[in-house]
């Protein structure tokens, strides 16, 4: 049961760290550099990345929620209350970063993907990516959380 608990824990940090690192990067460098450019640069990069990534990121996104969702299941079948409680709060994490993602975030991908593939600019361009980028810091904390807390549930399992 310990090394099952081990290999789930690994994939979830592994499928999780990709999904954190691309909120680190919006967060630190690409807010800097949007701010940066004008209304119709801003929409063709912003609204061609997140068609790329709202397509190819879920799998991964999906992989870390399951793998989670299993440690959680695992450490509770194995007996390890300090696992299953630090599991928990992941998966949480991941689950609030998910419904931030649907009700903020999604809308505003489709949004400007549409746009950019259109080849137009939304009046409101800005303030959607204004909106959207109010809520990386606390999308990047909440899965560099999840992260941290499954590489404890590799300590105490």
């Amino acid at each position: 049961m310990s090394l099952a608990i081990v290999i789930t824990a690994i994939g979830a940090i592994t499928a999780i760290a990709v999904i954190f690192g691309t909120d680190v990067l919006a967060a630190v460098v690409l807010r800097a550099v949007y701010a940066e450019v004008d209304a119709p640069t801003l929409v063709q990069v912003v609204g061609r990345g997140h068609y790329y990534g709202d397509r190819r990121l879920p799998i991964v996104g999906v992989a870390g929620v399951v793998l989670t969702a299993a440690t959680v299941a695992l450490s509770a079948l194995a007996g390890s209350t300090a696992a299953t409680a630090l599991a928990a709060v992941a998966l949480a994490a991941q689950l609030l970063w998910l419904l931030l993602f649907a009700r903020i975030a999604k809308p505003i991908n489709a949004t400007l993907t549409a746009a950019a593939l259109a080849g137009t600019v939304p009046a409101d361009a800005r303030s959607l990516q204004d909106r959207w980028e109010s809520i990386i810091p606390l999308r990047a904390a909440l899965q560099g959380l999840a992260l941290v807390l499954l590489c404890v549930v590799l300590v105490v399992r």
